[in-house]
């Protein structure tokens, strides 16, 4: 086991590592931006170095000055969390070349897979459903609108490096198709630093399932059963729960299989996820993998019992995987909200200032990940999310129940936030019966959307 690890992330994932190092007795080095210094939550490292100003490209995604934080904080280890350096390939190789272990998939596995269309051949070979779409990347606006006849319209233009939403626009016919193109092309160039992109075929009222993955140094690969995160706007999860209410169980099970054969072609180490898209006849069809832990694996945790941090540490320190597949069982239902420091009655737009008030819910089966607390200052240069609210019930109505009464004993003052859209789309009955798509809240709050 390590003995000491450099965090390389801020906020809510960042005290989430420092405590389960904590828990594993492994010693932890924080870095943070001038926007950060004094937060309380480093106050749980056993080290922290300043590594720059508040803008990331002068900090978090400085991989010099990490690795002078790393080196001088004598560390064997650097856990990325996610977003920032998380999936980046070459600050993976950099801390192996530094003899520093980068917890987290090889760096030959994320560049495979890293990339969407050498992903997507990966999953052909394996017998892995992709959505229809090219064969490789589309290289001008006449073969982008000859794929797109071949397949049929609607289709989606996608980067072919990196997600979020980002480099993705969809078309509904010709001419939309070749602006869809140019516009997808340059989001991507500014975004990604690649302006490659390739074309699917739209699936219509889709639901987003992921199965999480964990696989070992020495082979072993398995799956820790799926996350619905059907509930989204433009792209960004807003609730994921487990189980899907909606899988029938040939479904997850086959579903979950897939993600464990595309690991083990790809040769993959470490957590990741297996993202799908399900279509209303539940065929499901791969899209990607997030070749890092996720934001909402807390609702995993919660189903299955499993430290998924911990689990990430031991086998980037070499351990084995100690289970087996017929071991892990899903009890309950868990359901995530990830609380944003965003106005939903002003489009979303992120609501950075000072909170006044907070008080967190408890009882059984809550928990809040979250750094903030009364009389902490939401800086405006990173991302919006400043707290994950998650609840574990016997069933998912009682999940339910139990969020939207955790919802009402949540309090943020001073700002505005996603807590009262939560609430209106825990009460929906779509949401409740499963009959939603991810377009469902575009839909349903058209206004605030």
């Amino acid at each position: 086991m390590f003995q000491r690890i450099l965090v390389a992330n801020r906020g809510e994932i960042a005290l989430r590592i420092f405590r389960a190092c904590r828990e594993l007795g492994v010693e932890t080095v924080a870095v943070y931006s001038e926007a950060d210094r004094g937060a309380a939550y480093l106050q749980l490292a056993d080290e922290a170095y300043c590594i720059g100003s508040a803008k990331p490209s002068e900090s978090y995604l400085r991989i010099d000055r990490i690795i002078s934080a790393a080196e001088i904080g004598n560390v064997q280890a650097i856990h990325p969390g996610y977003g920032f350096l998380a999936e980046n390939a070459h600050f993976a190789d950099v801390c192996r070349s530094c003899n520093i272990e980068f917890i987290g998939p090889t760096t030959e596995s994320m560049r495979l897979l890293g990339d969407k269309n050498s992903a997507r051949q990966i999953a052909k070979k394996v017998g892995v459903p992709v959505v229809p779409g090219s064969e490789g990347l589309i290289r001008d606006e006449a073969e982008a609108v000859r794929i797109a006849h071949q397949i049929g319209f609607p289709v989606l233009i996608k980067a072919s490096a990196g997600g979020g939403g980002r480099g993705m626009r969809l078309a509904l016919n010709d001419l939309a198709l070749k602006s869809a193109f140019q516009q997808a092309q340059a989001e991507a160039e500014a975004a990604f630093g690649s302006g490659e992109v390739y074309i699917e075929k739209y699936i219509e009222h889709p639901r987003h399932v992921e199965v999480q993955i964990l696989a070992d140094q020495h082979g072993n690969v398995v799956h820790l059963w799926e996350r619905d995160c059907t509930i989204q706007r433009r792209h960004q999860k807003l609730i994921e729960e487990s189980p899907s209410p909606v899988l029938r169980p040939q479904v997850r099970q086959a579903i979950c299989e897939a993600a464990v054969r595309l690991a083990k072609a790809a040769g993959y180490t470490n957590a990741g996820t297996v993202e799908f898209l399900v279509d209303k006849n539940q065929n499901f069809y791969f899209i990607e993998v997030n070749a890092r832990i996720q934001v909402e694996h807390p609702v995993t945790e919660m189903i299955t019992g499993m430290d998924l941090i911990k689990a990430q540490i031991r086998i980037a320190a070499g351990e084995p995987l100690p289970f087996q597949q017929e071991q892990i069982q899903a009890r309950g239902a868990a359901i995530e909200c990830r609380i944003n420091a965003e106005d939903p009655k002003r489009n979303f737009r992120p609501s950075p200032g000072k909170i006044e008030h907070l008080i967190v819910p408890g009882g059984f089966g809550v928990r809040f990940d979250s750094h903030v607390h009364a009389g902490y200052t939401v800086p405006p240069h990173y991302d919006s999310m400043i707290g994950k609210l998650i609840v574990h019930q016997p069933t998912r109505q009682e999940a339910i129940a139990c969020m939207r009464r955790a919802l009402q004993e949540l309090r943020i003052e001073g700002i505005p936030t996603t807590i009262p859209l939560h609430q209106e789309i825990l009460a929906h009955t779509a949401f409740m019966s499963g009959d939603v798509d991810t377009t469902f809240v575009e839909r349903t709050w058209p206004a605030e959307a």
